[in-house]
């Protein structure tokens, strides 16, 4: 005998309600929703323009940080806050529309704080990290056994499950931008970190200008004037001429007094620091008024394009998602020919 697969409906019985003083019986939709949403399931139809928007829909926003008004309060985190208590001397560039460590959809940043004969303690983790040397003199890192000496405009890498510990010598604070692809791991749920048993790893000083982690701002400055235009970009790239990681990736740029940059419309989200000059860009019509130190950041799909102050040469750092987004397919701009995104079979 066939065995026979039974059937069993389980039916919610929605009370009737109340609406301007009249009863209002459930609608057969209303008694189909409830028994979707006992079983767990949702109706895609209800949902279907939010999940499949025309466009991109960042939920991050354009915003600007002075870092004229955020350093004091960074060294005053530095008398108040022991090294012992932070671990990391971070202060997070949160966006206005999100929550840490959301600086854009996919980004974090932060400003790093190391005071004199500080340690912050060697760890390692998941996470892929390039750092922006803002000021300071003296300060070092140790990345899996090198140690590198930290010179303003410098970009130092911290490669994925390398140990990594900072320190600072001689007087003055040591300050930086962290870039990292934190974001990811809220959605990705698979970030580690470790810590090692002492404070510092053991580490030797290495030749900086010869490590493959260290883009020294002296031969990126020089490589950036070489070039003709009133402006200019280039990458951050290991030496076969690889993105620098499979999700983060960055550039510096020139712009000349007076001139403006190509408008570009793209998926990447970027976070920008301003090494010297001042100058503005226009976000979806919006102005960002920018100078030296402060840092910006650019959600995807929003249209920007930066302008010089006459008198002014910019240079600007940048990192951004767009390894991650090539590697996946999903990088393209307003003037991209979409039918070459489609893979044929």
């Amino acid at each position: 005998m066939a065995s026979q697969t039974q059937t069993t409906t389980s039916t919610v019985h929605l009370p009737a309600s109340k609406e301007n003083g009249a009863i209002v019986s459930p609608t057969a939709e209303d008694t189909l929703l409830a028994n979707l949403e006992s079983n767990h399931t949702k109706p895609l139809w209800a949902q279907m323009a939010k999940l499949n928007p025309p466009l991109p829909n960042p939920t991050a926003v354009p915003h600007l940080w002075d870092y004229q008004k955020i350093r004091p309060d960074l060294l005053r985190a530095g008398e108040l806050i022991t090294e012992k208590q932070a671990e990391r001397r971070v202060a997070m560039l949160v966006n206005p529309a999100r929550t840490a460590p959301y600086t854009t959809d996919t980004l974090y940043a932060g400003l790093q704080l190391v005071m004199p004969n500080e340690t912050a303690p060697a760890h390692r983790h998941t996470a892929f990290a390039m750092r922006f040397i803002i000021e300071g003199q003296g300060g070092f890192t140790a990345v899996h056994g090198r140690r590198i000496g930290m010179t303003r405009g410098d970009v130092i890498l911290t490669p994925t499950w390398n140990w990594h510990d900072h320190g600072k010598d001689g007087s003055g604070p040591m300050i930086w931008l962290d870039g990292l692809d934190l974001p990811n791991f809220v959605h990705f749920p698979v970030h580690f970190v470790e810590h090692y048993q002492e404070s510092r790893y053991p580490a030797k000083d290495v030749d900086t200008s010869a490590s493959p982690i260290v883009f020294p701002w002296a031969r990126m400055k020089k490589s950036l004037d070489e070039e003709a235009g009133d402006w200019t970009v280039k990458r951050y790239l290991r030496a076969d001429g690889s993105e620098v990681s499979k999700t983060l990736g960055g550039c510096a740029e020139r712009l000349d007094p007076g001139k403006q940059s190509p408008a570009v419309q793209e998926t990447a989200s970027s976070v920008n620091h301003v090494i010297e000059g001042s100058g503005y860009t226009i976000i979806n019509g919006e102005k960002l008024v920018w100078k030296k130190g402060d840092t910006f950041c650019i959600p995807a799909w929003y249209k920007y394009q930066h302008f010089a102050d006459e008198g002014e040469t910019v240079y600007l750092y940048r990192f951004d998602d767009k390894p991650m987004l090539n590697a996946l397919g999903m990088y393209r701009t307003d003037e991209t020919d979409i039918a070459t995104l489609a893979t044929p079979h």
